[in-house]
């Protein structure tokens, strides 16, 4: 698949969380910011941590997981969204980790954004690949193992 067809496919598998799709791409290509906000808990939940945590849990996920879902990234707050599959926030448990899932919203940035305030860390691929909650926290527990974090 092209670039460009990732691209598209990536704007319009996000799109699809939002009530008005067309609205969500207009606003990506025609705002200021680049940046729209989304309801989760219906194509996807994001569990947020710290970039504290955040960034070394990517770094363990990207040499033992062969392919990642989509990872976000606010710098100005420094932290990280894990795109994970609906309904994942009402059922986990671990501590310093926040949940956004149903009745939520979240503001996200086009697909082909990588720097920035908001950007991508790892970029949805338009397939609907999420990343897995339990291998997730095998990375978060990892990381602190490791030492690779002040966690």
């Amino acid at each position: 698949m092209s670039d460009h067809a990732g691209a598209r496919a990536a704007t319009e598998w996000l799109a699809s969380a939002a009530a008005e799709p067309e609205a969500c791409r207009w606003e990506w290509e025609r705002s200021r910011l680049g940046v729209t906000l989304l309801p989760a808990g219906r194509v996807w939940d994001v569990l947020v941590l710290s970039g504290a945590l955040g960034l070394p849990t990517l770094d363990v996920l990207t040499r033992f997981t062969g392919r990642l879902g989509p990872v976000l990234r606010e710098a100005e707050q420094d932290r990280v969204g894990y795109f994970v599959p609906p309904g994942t926030v009402a059922r986990w448990l671990g501590t310093g980790v926040r949940g956004v899932g149903s009745g939520s919203w979240i503001a996200v940035p086009h697909p082909l954004r990588t720097a920035g305030g908001i950007h991508w860390l790892v970029p949805p691929d338009g397939s609907g690949t999420l990343n897995d909650p339990v291998t997730l926290e095998l990375a978060m527990h990892d990381a602190v193992a490791l030492g690779r974090c002040d966690a």
